[in-house]
């Protein structure tokens, strides 16, 4: 507390009526003040006495909280952004996926589910004005307009973060919450979990049946941000400076940048000036008034995190709505999650999940709380038969979970000399009737350890004539076995997951880890999981045939005839030539299949670049040009002849549109229906 506030030993000393010995013995730990001494040493340090009876950190005053900078390095080198930011889309999507499956891997043991809420706020008005004082927005926004370069893809979304506040007055946050989790424990610089997650880079610290590896999920939070500026409170599991509650921060991550003639390496800290390291902010230990002006104070008592996304965006251009923007988390929530959404007898469920909208603090979309079975009816009942022990092995009626197991042939690792037989683990493979509500039957999702969804994969090859199923793997710690194959599968899959986590694949780190022959045992199970569907629906088709069994089977596996092949109803991109041209855009040829009727198409072409993630980023055209069976609208659609099958134009993307260098890209181009009547 001496070094916080700037106070000598001696000075102490003299405001307590004592010797500097004594202040010096009580400083070491060598002797313990009275009671009376105590509240004196509280009274002239300023703090709470249960603070100083405590020996713990004092809460900080909101004036004592500063943005500093991380100085640029005189070695000249210039850093264009957060290379991990660059590694998902800047999408709603990708963020509920990646921030969620954080907080599972952050659950506490016990019964208890790990609950994320989802929270939208949209400020106008004095909402926004008093946000913005709290944040220190002044200090920040000169140093954002300094790095908004135009000539690189991080400095044109600054820029366009800056013009929409300055022309809409209009600012959206997004809060995240978790609770029975973790929370950011740990020091403040040393190795943690909070000097991991607002401190460092590409360092998960996640090891055995967590989901991340590659320290990249915390980015797509920053990726989020117009501005990537992200705020935490944690409340903490375990003490950290003899306090639990209001762990408070903030990161504004911008590329390299020049201020009144100081260059910045690009990031900056919110939080307590470090009074001994050197341009240096900490976290602090806020009360509830200064967790409120922020929109962090969290709505229950329990450990976990809350990040706040201040700029929220869709980066994909889907959507700027905020009750779009609901919408979409919901649908990202139930899409990836359900499966952990899902309790049993045996075994709870893992999450609960929710999302709300607020406009200047009135609720514009009440708490939704997801329910699975809602979302996802087939795959949830599969999930919860398996969790309820009320599987069967051939199934009888429509709503039964039929369950089996498919191999995976371990390896060893490289670090493991011990076990010539690294062994088989049997993962179990769960197989119901699609209901006629499904969108995607036929379908096989993988997952391991939190039950997130690490893949959806139609099943290809089936028996002619056979009803819509869904199937889910369940491999690793998701099978409940408990034995050490299981274990060592749920390492093996977790290496050979990409930073995206929606495959298993042979990875430069299953490589790296594992004996030769790894990515083959990988490709061979997921191989083996589809012909075991087919197995179990040829089978059971069997057996119908020979005898016509219980009346559900009969539908189950009714051989119908094949049905009459419809025309696309829809135009498709048939054909898509280019290449990159002297100004760093993408010039293509762009043929469109269109189905036969009445009526002229008329379609919009949008160009997009494929990005890592599971989606991809729309860029604007500079020039779209008809060519043969089509002419161009005043709303800059494609109008194409009556009763044309065919048509082709030329198209030239916009390169300040673009999110990284063509070189660096694919193309491709999407065609709807347009919205204009013509």
């Amino acid at each position: 507390m001496l070094v916080q506030r700037g106070m000598s030993q001696k000075k102490l000393a003299e405001l307590t009526g004592v010797t500097g010995a004594a202040v010096n013995g009580w400083v070491n730990g060598r002797s313990e003040p009275r009671y009376e001494k105590i509240a004196a040493v509280a009274a002239a340090l300023g703090v709470e006495i249960e603070d100083a009876v405590n020996r713990r950190t004092p809460m900080v005053s909101p004036d004592d909280v500063k943005w500093v900078f991380r100085a640029a390095p005189a070695d000249g080198g210039r850093e264009g952004g957060n290379t991990a930011t660059f590694a998902f889309s800047a999408s709603l999507d990708v963020l509920a996926r990646e921030a969620t499956q954080n907080s599972l891997d952050e659950q506490l043991p016990g019964l208890e589910p790990v609950v994320a809420k989802y929270v939208l706020h949209e400020l106008t008005g004095r909402h926004l004005k008093d946000f913005l004082a709290a944040l220190g927005w002044e200090a920040i926004e000169r140093h954002i307009a300094a790095a908004a370069d135009m000539r690189q893809k991080v400095g044109r979304v600054l820029r366009d973060g800056l013009s929409e506040l300055a022309d809409t007055q209009r600012l959206i946050l997004l809060r995240v919450d978790d609770y029975n989790a973790t929370g950011l424990t740990g020091p403040e610089f040393d190795d943690g979990r909070f000097a991991r997650v607002v401190r460092r880079t590409l360092d998960s610290g996640k090891a055995g049946a967590q989901g991340g590896s590659y320290g990249l999920g915390k980015a797509a939070l920053w990726a989020s941000s117009r501005f990537g500026l992200v705020l935490v409170n944690s409340t903490l599991s375990t003490p950290e400076q003899g306090r639990t509650e209001r762990r408070m921060a903030g990161r504004l991550e911008l590329p390299w940048h020049s201020l009144d003639g100081v260059e910045y390496a690009g990031p900056g800290w919110f939080g307590r000036v470090d009074p001994e390291r050197q341009n240096t902010a900490q976290s602090w230990w806020g009360d509830k008034p200064a967790a409120e002006s922020l929109y962090l104070e969290r709505s229950e008592g329990a450990p976990g995190t809350t990040f706040l996304v201040v700029g929220a965006y869709d980066g994909s251009g889907e959507t700027e709505d905020l009750e779009d923007m609901h919408g979409r988390l919901v649908k990202s929530l139930a899409h990836n999650f359900w499966a952990s959404m899902v309790g049993g007898t045996l075994e709870g469920a893992k999450l609960r999940a929710s999302v709300t909208a607020f406009r200047n603090g009135v609720p514009v979309r009440p708490e939704e709380f997801i329910d699975p079975h809602t979302h996802e009816p087939a795959r949830s009942r599969a999930v919860q038969a398996f969790l309820d022990g009320e599987t069967v092995q051939e199934l009888t009626e429509r709503d039964q979970v039929l369950q089996t197991t498919v191999p995976l042939e371990l390896r060893r690792r490289k670090d493991d000399l011990r076990s010539d037989n690294p062994g088989v683990h049997q993962a179990v493979l769960l197989l119901t009737a699609a209901g006629e509500e499904d969108e995607q039957p036929d379908c096989l999702a993988y997952m391991r350890a939190t039950r997130m969804v690490v893949k959806y994969k139609r099943v290809g090859d089936l028996p002619l004539g056979h009803r819509t199923f869904q199937a889910v793997l369940l491999a690793g710690s998701s099978t409940r076995s408990g034995t050490p194959e299981a274990e060592a599968a749920e390492q093996l899959l977790r290496t050979a997951e990409p930073p995206d986590h929606n495959d298993w694949i042979g990875t430069e780190d299953l490589t790296a880890t594992y004996e030769r022959g790894a990515r083959q045992k990988i490709i061979d199970f997921k191989k083996s999981a589809d012909q075991k569907v087919r197995e179990v629906l040829r089978g059971q088709a069997d057996e119908a045939a020979g005898d016509e069994g219980p009346q559900v089977l009969r539908e189950l596996l009714r051989l119908d005839p094949p049905k009459v092949a419809q025309s696309q109803g829809f135009p498709t991109v048939r054909a898509i030539e280019g290449a990159i041209d002297n100004t760093g855009a993408w010039d293509v040829t762009v043929t469109v299949k269109l189905p036969k009727r009445e009526e002229p198409w008329v379609i919009t072409a949008v160009p997009r670049f494929v990005v890592r993630s599971a989606g991809s980023v729309s860029v604007e055209w500079s020039k779209i040009v008809p060519l043969a069976g089509c002419e161009l609208t005043p709303h800059g659609d494609l109008v194409f002849a009556d009763g044309a099958t065919q048509g082709q134009f030329r198209g030239v993307t916009d390169a300040s549109s673009h999110p990284v260098s063509a070189a660096m890209s694919q193309v491709m181009v999407d065609v709807r229906r347009a919205k204009e009547e013509f």
